[in-house]
């Protein structure tokens, strides 16, 4: 007897499914993605062949613009909250601990850091901002951030501390940034600059092609 033949069926995937999913997935990663700010003072970075990347976390960051003019930022806000207290405390600022912790970077003499922190985060940006005084040894406020910065951390593994200095911007206020760093004892800093390829037959160059590792 012969076997019966049973009739050929095309295989059906129902693929509803997979694409909710898929769409969820996507809903999700758009909604919780945080895309990085506008950065609030325009700086134009030397260029340079370093191939180190600066930290994207856990850093602490002294900002130089144009005009010599010199802002703090750093992204710990359980440091922020320390840092303020101890302001508040040393230099009677009465400033808002909360408005001090969500903002973005610091940039106002101590005498106007409760107006600065007051301001709309839309208006804390360009080239109206007053900076961090470094005039002078005499009036080197840099300093007392600095210091206030390193009691924050005292006892911990302390922040990568970065200096992100404009192009055109002058030596004097350079180094006043160095002698508020210096007198804290930070004695290593990582300068953020515009990466570039090395020039085209030089001994940097011949090290990138061969492949060999270039020691930092």
């Amino acid at each position: 007897m012969g076997r019966a033949k049973l009739p050929r069926k095309s295989t059906s995937i129902d693929m509803t499914a997979m694409c909710d999913v898929a769409f969820l997935l996507l809903s999700f990663f758009i909604l919780t993605t945080k895309f990085k700010p506008a950065e609030a003072i325009a700086v134009t970075t030397p260029n340079s062949v370093a191939a180190k990347v600066a930290p994207q976390k856990d850093y602490v960051m002294v900002i130089l613009d144009k005009n010599g003019k010199v802002f703090l930022e750093m992204d710990d806000e359980s440091k922020k909250e320390v840092m303020a207290n101890s302001l508040n405390s040393m230099k009677n600022l009465n400033m808002s601990v909360p408005a001090f912790k969500k903002a973005l970077f610091f940039g106002a003499p101590f005498s106007g850091m409760a107006s600065f922190l007051s301001l709309p985060e839309d208006q804390r940006k360009g080239d109206g901002l007053p900076g961090i005084p470094v005039q002078d040894t005499a009036n080197n406020e840099l300093t007392t951030w600095m210091r206030v910065v390193k009691d924050a951390y005292m006892g911990q593994k302390e922040p990568a501390f970065l200096l992100k200095g404009d192009n055109m911007a002058k030596f004097p206020a350079f180094k006043a940034i160095i002698d508020a760093f210096k007198k804290n004892d930070i004695l290593k800093f990582q300068m953020i600059t515009n990466p570039e390829a090395a020039p085209v037959g030089t001994d940097l160059w011949k090290l990138n092609q061969s492949g060999q590792k270039i020691e930092e």
